[in-house]
């Protein structure tokens, strides 16, 4: 599902809800976390450094990515679309969802892969976003492709987010939660209002075993990647796992799916890469030639004022986040589809833990 917005009428959404007028002041705000490589002061404002990085970021993704902003595990006969409606379906596949099913989609961006999961289920997907400014434009496209009756959207933040315990029949997250301070925290939600038994199920950016934090390349490029993506800190694949685990959940399935896909993950956003217009005409945006083009573009735009102050620095980072990607992608030392699938049980344990210590105590007593 392509976005209609497209190339000029793209100008007018720059710097989403931002004022016109504070677009560079907010840009400068967002660039000031990233100084150091302390993660503290980005995790403690965690919600404001993800609400600035996607309102001045979405429209430059719908125009380089569409409507699902992520990457995709990719066969060598698959074009990059093909591969992210397979990725989504193959996520999709793990919740065991069917028709009127309520499925919950945890940082949902604009919401291309709650409507591409809402057809392929047949389940009714409520996507949850901070950033009003994606919700308005996921509302849109809802309307626009008839998905308004099976796709809603909540704004709220993961990390409480506002429904009751035993909500839905399933949830999942697309390199989304990689925007959370506290992995245990925002984990913990989910398997709240996860309804005991179901499915969550998981594609995580994560920092691999390769990674070596005495090695100042790498550590370098941790900190663009958290620059150019809007992220306050990173965590490693066992991190995560452990995380799952101490939110309560089973792990039925971990996989980091980077090791059987045939073109490498990074591969969409590699400006020397081999790029072939008859089969996939649609990257050229994100070839050296594509970036230059646009970022350019947005600089002419932005000295003759129709592009907002700041559109230039905006296009910049991200950039300079994109090649961090690479780069991390080349040296192995970073992973965005580290895939988890986890449970809920059917009793949970920290119910049983809870009843136990009750009797226990009660046996005390006695």
């Amino acid at each position: 599902m392509a976005s209609s917005a497209k190339g000029l009428s793209q100008i007018a959404l720059l710097g989403g809800n931002v004022a016109r007028d504070d677009a560079a002041r907010a840009t400068k705000a967002y660039e000031d976390y990233f100084k150091h490589e302390d993660d503290s002061t980005r995790t403690g404002n965690y919600a404001d450094v993800v609400n600035k990085y996607y309102d001045l970021a979405t429209s430059f993704y719908e125009y380089g990515w569409g409507e699902s902003f992520h990457f995709a595990h990719r066969y060598r006969w698959e074009t990059l679309r093909e591969s992210i409606a397979r990725h989504e379906h193959y996520l999709a596949s793990k919740l065991g969802v069917r028709r009127g099913d309520k499925v919950l989609d945890v940082g949902c961006g604009v919401g291309g892969p709650l409507r591409e999961i809402a057809a392929f289920t047949g389940a009714s997907v409520t996507g949850l976003n901070n950033n009003a400014f994606q919700i308005s434009r996921g509302e849109a496209m809802n309307r626009r492709t008839g998905r308004h009756d099976d796709c809603d959207f909540v704004k709220a933040d993961f990390m409480n987010i506002p429904k009751p315990d035993n909500s839905y029949d399933g949830v999942y997250q697309i390199e989304a939660t990689c925007h959370a301070p506290d992995a245990v925290g925002c984990y913990s939600e989910i398997f709240r209002v996860l309804k005991p038994g179901g499915i969550f199920a998981s594609y995580e950016w994560c920092l691999t075993d390769e990674y070596d934090e005495k090695n100042p390349e790498h550590r370098a490029i941790r900190q663009d990647i958290l620059l150019g993506n809007g992220l306050p800190t990173a965590r490693t694949t066992h991190e995560v796992l452990d995380a799952l685990k101490k939110a309560g959940f089973e792990i039925l399935e971990e996989e980091d799916l980077v090791k059987t896909a045939d073109i490498p993950w990074y591969e969409p956003i590699d400006p020397y890469r081999r790029w072939s217009p008859f089969r996939d005409f649609w990257s050229f945006k994100t070839t050296s030639w594509g970036r230059n083009i646009t970022h350019y573009f947005v600089l002419a735009l932005e000295k003759v004022g129709i592009a907002p102050k700041g559109s230039v620095n905006v296009s910049t980072f991200l950039k300079k986040g994109a090649d961090a990607l690479v780069a991390g992608g080349k040296t192995g030392t970073y992973t965005v589809m580290y895939l988890t699938v986890a449970r809920k049980p059917e009793v949970s344990s920290k119910k049983l833990s809870k009843s136990f210590s009750r009797k226990a105590s009660s046996a005390a007593a006695q």
